[in-house]
């Protein structure tokens, strides 16, 4: 980190959280300066245009009694796109870059990069600089639609080899990227916002496919778990719970050493009650709860049971965030033109071309 840059004080809470809405509510100021959240996330009922959004990250900032306050937002392209047009392009999915890779390996890597290069222009002109992007989990045919066309395809080559390629271009503009669903939700068969997927496949199966993209990318220094059981560690308790799959598999096989978070909290394939949803999800190894859906009686419930980052937490948390400042000197309209050609679409052009970096440090 630079010098006299804070990325966390001994109040600050091992938590990401959502707010409700386009600006910030005193209820959400008080619950801020009272726990410190480590960082934020965005969702698209925070987003109206681009002046509004970097004044509610401007304000999140200033709340926090640390600098390198992370603002994380889901922007992979297709369906799960938070910052959306008239403001913002559409940009693909992730199968469409993969199909680009399964004609021309070196162009679909091209295109990878460019359109996380772009996401990175896109996000820091508003004060986000952590995108939940790339997607690592390998689908399978049988698999569950919610991941789908999320994926940039369904063999080990091409979805490492693509999401190396989103994490360089994202991190070229100074925006951290977060591999996810770690150790792998391709396999799963139900939704987990809904239900607890239980991946019924041997270990050597999963080594060879499931986990491989992630042991691979495993410098990248951010990963988001997935609430899935894998019977043939765990057959009780989902990765995001369970002590095993993150000691031995996370922690151990792949060697994954970087920040750890789980996916929403208040998703349905995790039981309980969120107090003892947040212990259970410490206990097992996650450095840092995600709290996503803004509601203020859940937020303290879940803030109330959640430690303050300290230890190995707090030097992964540090890791994580350097870079956050660092770009190269590319340019928009050049990047947009080049990824529009290798896609073979019209030119992806921004209501403004967003290149304020001062915003963010």
């Amino acid at each position: 980190m630079e010098k006299g840059i804070t990325t966390a004080t001994d109040r600050t809470t091992a938590l990401l959280c959502g707010v409700r809405g386009l600006e910030l509510t005193d209820e959400e100021r008080a619950f801020i300066k009272r726990f410190q959240p480590w960082g934020f996330i965005i969702f698209a009922r925070n987003v109206d245009n681009p002046d509004q959004l970097l004044a509610l990250t401007d304000e999140m900032r200033s709340l926090s009694d640390h600098d390198a306050v992370p603002i994380l937002v889901d922007q992979e392209g297709g369906r799960v796109q938070r910052l959306k047009p008239p403001h913002w392009p559409a940009y693909p999915t992730g199968k469409a870059l993969g199909d680009v890779y399964r004609r021309d390996k070196s162009a679909g890597c091209r295109a990878a990069y460019l359109m996380s290069r772009l996401h990175a222009f896109d996000l820091h002109a508003v004060g986000v600089n952590v995108d939940c992007l790339p997607v690592l989990d390998v689908p399978t045919p049988d698999g569950h639609d919610v991941i789908g066309d999320r994926a940039y395809g369904y063999d080990v080559e091409t979805v490492t080899d693509l999401g190396q390629a989103a994490c360089e271009g994202l991190m070229a503009g100074g925006v951290q990227p977060v591999i996810k669903h770690i150790p792998g939700h391709g396999r799963a068969t139900a939704d987990s916002h809904h239900a607890l997927p239980v991946v019924s496949a041997d270990l050597e199966t999963l080594r060879r496919s499931d986990f491989k993209p992630f042991t691979t990318l495993q410098h990248i220094p951010m990963a988001m778990t997935a609430h899935v059981i894998y019977s043939a560690i765990d057959p009780k308790l989902p990765a995001t719970t369970s002590k095993k799959v993150m000691d031995e598999i996370v922690r151990g096989e792949m060697g994954y050493d970087g920040l750890v978070m789980c996916d929403d909290i208040t998703m349905g394939a995790l039981s309980g009650g969120l107090s003892d949803r947040a212990r259970a999800i410490s206990a097992a190894g996650c450095d840092i709860i995600l709290h996503c859906t803004g509601h203020m009686d859940e937020m303290v419930e879940v803030a109330e049971n959640t430690p303050i980052l300290k230890n190995d937490a707090l030097r992964r948390a540090e890791r994580a965030v350097v870079g956050l400042s660092s770009f190269d000197d590319a340019d928009v309209a050049e990047t947009r033109r080049e990824f529009a050609e290798l896609m073979g679409e019209g030119p992806l052009v921004a209501a403004a071309d967003p290149t304020d970096y001062g915003r963010t440090a």
